[in-house]
């Protein structure tokens, strides 16, 4: 297949390369408390890239959406593995990214950040991790690529983003991701978007 280059893609690039960093996913062993005999259980078989990125929207938005590989480590490139046709595209999981479906509007502001660039927002826009950002952000730095005494790393639970063409939408939510609701992140950056707990 080819690769494919569409705003979407651009976005769930950026995301694997800025605000998702590296991180390993360590096997399941089963619970030997009770039996010390018992030898581990094997890894669980990973799934495959179709199956991760359908389950990170609700099954209304999958269904039509694109589905791509993660992002390459290497080359950061992502192949199609599935056409969609409702504007939204899907990313499965690997060892560096958690899944995650984004609509045009939410991968506009994702392309401009990667690019470090102004975004054009036309409308709002979203973007669902249901399986929360194992590997964390900076709640406050988009460029950030680790945690410091300063940036608020921040891993989000399960969670819908959103944006807004007009950032001031925003000035209502607090920034502190303990407040329990919604909060802002990166406030007063070009890249401000809310993140909603979806639990």
């Amino acid at each position: 297949m080819q690769y494919s280059t569409t705003p979407a893609v651009l976005f769930l690039a950026a995301f694997a390369l800025g605000a998702c960093q590296a991180r390993t996913r360590s096997a399941e062993t089963a619970d030997t408390t009770e039996a010390p005999a018992a030898a581990p259980a094997p890894a669980a078989a990973p799934q495959s890239a179709l199956e991760s990125a359908m389950s990170a929207a609700p099954k209304s938005i999958v269904d039509g959406a694109a589905i791509m590989n993660a992002p390459d480590s290497s080359t950061s490139q992502m192949t199609q593995v599935r056409a969609g046709s409702n504007g939204w595209t899907c990313v499965g999981a690997s060892a560096t990214f958690d899944p995650m479906c984004a609509d045009q509007n939410f991968a506009s502001l994702m392309t401009a950040l990667m690019a470090k660039k102004d975004p054009h927002i036309k409308g709002v826009g979203f973007a669902y991790m249901l399986h929360g950002d194992d590997i964390g952000a900076s709640n406050t730095d988009p460029f950030a690529t680790a945690p410091t005494a300063d940036n608020h790393w921040v891993k989000a639970p399960p969670h819908l983003m959103v944006v807004f063409p007009d950032a001031k939408s925003l000035d209502a939510f607090p920034v502190e991701p303990a407040s329990g609701g919604p909060w802002v992140m990166w406030k007063g950056t070009k890249y401000a978007h809310l993140m909603v707990p979806l639990r």
